[in-house]
């Protein structure tokens, strides 16, 4: 099948991508300030911005997964196992050898299944438990009844724990993005939406008549197709 620029990247992914990863570094930095790691601020500042970023977050969140069930963008993190074997040897051993990557992106799924099963497990355990750890954390003065309460050491623990396999999943995802091609290949699709993804005849037919402004050059395919046409 033939590759063409679509744009499968919408104006609000891309903006829940880039204003997560803000959130995410805040909360990462103003959380290692209230453990302790360094003092360029004070500790109340921390707390203070820890706290309001983590509220921007989950309401971003709350808007992204109803954005998805509504939208259907959910489909792109089925996790199948078809594919995975080569695309987990190709990380694992291929890539070291100069080989090209296994996967190609299609107009109907846009992540590899290690990609998919990966975002998906984010999604499902690691967000959910930073979420829900941190909300208990903010509200326990209201549930401990005042008293000092057992689970809260157990709370802080899936709290940090969970903010350490963030952090170590942004440090993979950047190094990812320096594998498999130029780190501006990788980056592009998320500034312009934009990526090199196969096309059946029948897919590229309906983005060039019902989408042409998801498809680079399917204007001027569709006027020179009616001026062969006429």
């Amino acid at each position: 099948m033939p590759s063409r620029s679509v744009k499968i990247f919408s104006g609000f992914e891309r903006f829940w991508h880039w204003t997560q990863m803000l959130l995410i570094f805040m909360l990462l930095f103003t959380g290692l300030r209230i453990h302790g790691v360094y003092g360029i601020i004070s500790f109340d500042q921390a707390v203070w911005l820890h706290t309001w970023s983590a509220l921007f977050l989950v309401a971003l969140w709350v808007f992204a997964v109803f954005w998805h069930l509504t939208t259907g963008a959910w489909r792109h993190y089925l996790p199948t196992t078809k594919g995975l074997w080569p695309v987990l040897r190709f990380y694992a051993w291929d890539i070291f050898r100069g080989k090209p990557h296994p996967y190609r992106k299609h107009f109907w799924r846009k992540h590899n299944p290690l990609q998919a099963l990966t975002y998906l497990g984010l999604k499902l355990f690691l967000f959910p438990a930073i979420w829900v750890s941190g909300l208990l954390y903010l509200t326990y003065n209201y549930w401990q009844d005042g008293v000092s309460s057992p689970w809260l050491p157990w709370v802080a623990v899936v709290h940090v724990l969970s903010a350490y396999a963030i952090a170590a999943f942004v440090i993979i995802h950047v190094y990812m993005l320096t594998t498999g091609g130029s780190f501006r290949h990788h980056v592009m699709p998320m500034i312009n939406g934009y990526d090199e993804v196969e096309l059946t005849p029948a897919e590229e037919a309906y983005l060039q008549q019902d989408e042409p402004g998801r498809i680079l050059g399917a204007s001027d395919h569709r006027h020179s197709s009616v001026e062969r046409n006429s």
